[in-house]
């Protein structure tokens, strides 16, 4: 048995330690963990005068492991990981009655991810649910370090690691403009004549940046980016401001809905229908609260796809196109009921 260190460090210290090495700085470990900085501070002295060596070095602005850190870093995962599968193991024994969900979501499906959470809560009242919503890139980190149990994406990585993956909801992607602005209510307007306005566009990283610029490269096109943001809310304010226009997820309405301060232009080409994924590592052994989740998410498709007709009728031209079976026939009941 390791006397020294388990009378002398705690978990406690040691999650600060490997979340201050995975951030690089003490200022996002403190804030991811909800402690102030002189908390992160006095755990990681405590935990270096347990060691005897210094666990640290600063590069800069920021810090970086020593070999005695690494050494340390690499412990603490495979710890965490003992006691992650330890509690999922106590949680299946105990039923569905207790337990925890650990979430991770793209930005953008912070729109629709704590509705979705918050239908499968009143179902298992009992079940504690987390939800981390950052951007793809962040995303993909979390997933390499296990650090949730599952991921709502745009996409799942195509790197090393095989996947499971399937649709969970629609995610249209609209060109947004202030309400008064001159092409509002043009009709097909061509995407030559947007590249003409001057544009926002979200932060490297993200996946609907990706999407738009792929867009607009198979058309040689190149849109005028006027400035780079790193939220949804602030490109809508900017929208607004009347700085640029911008293609975000029709999900970002949810609030304030199509009529509001923006507006949606008709834009050739657009929507482009992408879909939110529900993912997770194949190799990953899902806890018995995982998998009833995954369960619910896998009849939730055609629910979202109803919810977002009824935000935005007009999507109803694209889906009657392109939208699944299920959908075009709703579509065409309602034409012959109206």
């Amino acid at each position: 048995m390791p006397d020294f260190l388990i009378r002398h460090a705690t978990l406690r210290q040691l999650q600060v330690f490997e979340t201050i090495v995975r951030l690089g700085s003490f200022t996002r470990a403190a804030e991811e963990l909800f402690l102030t900085q002189p908390t992160v501070s006095m755990q990681i002295k405590k935990l270096t005068d347990v060691i005897g060596l210094p666990l640290f070095e600063h590069v800069g602005r920021n810090v970086k492991p020593t070999e005695a850190g690494m050494e340390m870093y690499e412990a603490c995962r495979n710890i965490f990981q003992v006691m992650a599968n330890l509690e999922m193991k106590i949680s299946d024994l105990k039923g569905m009655k207790r337990g925890r969900l650990r979430l991770g979501a793209i930005t953008t499906a912070k729109y629709f991810a704590p509705e979705v959470l918050g239908e499968f809560s009143a179902l298992y009242p009992g079940i504690d649910v987390a939800l981390k919503v950052t951007n793809r890139d962040r995303i993909i980190e979390r997933m390499r370090a296990n650090e949730d149990d599952l991921y709502i994406m745009g996409q799942a990585p195509s790197d090393e690691m095989e996947m499971v993956s399937f649709p969970i909801a629609p995610n249209p992607l609209v060109v947004m403009a202030p309400r008064d602005h001159p092409l509002v209510g043009e009709k097909n307007i061509p995407l030559e004549r947007i590249v003409e306005e001057p544009f926002i566009l979200r932060e490297p990283g993200s996946g609907i940046r990706d999407a738009i610029l792929r867009n607009f490269d198979e058309k040689n096109l190149r849109p005028k980016v006027k400035m780079e943001l790193g939220s949804n809310e602030a490109i809508k304010h900017a929208i607004v401001g009347g700085l640029g226009l911008s293609v975000l997820s029709l999900h970002t309405l949810t609030l304030e809905g199509t009529e509001g301060p923006v507006a949606i232009l008709d834009v050739e080409g657009f929507p482009i229908m992408r879909l939110w994924y529900l993912v997770y590592p194949k190799a990953k052994e899902l806890s018995l609260v995982s998998r009833a989740f995954v369960d619910f998410a896998k009849e939730l498709e055609p629910q979202m796809y109803e919810r977002i007709r009824k935000m935005w009728p007009e999507l109803d031209r694209y889906l009657d196109k392109e939208g699944p079976p299920s959908i075009k026939k709703a579509i065409h009941n309602k034409k012959k009921r109206s």
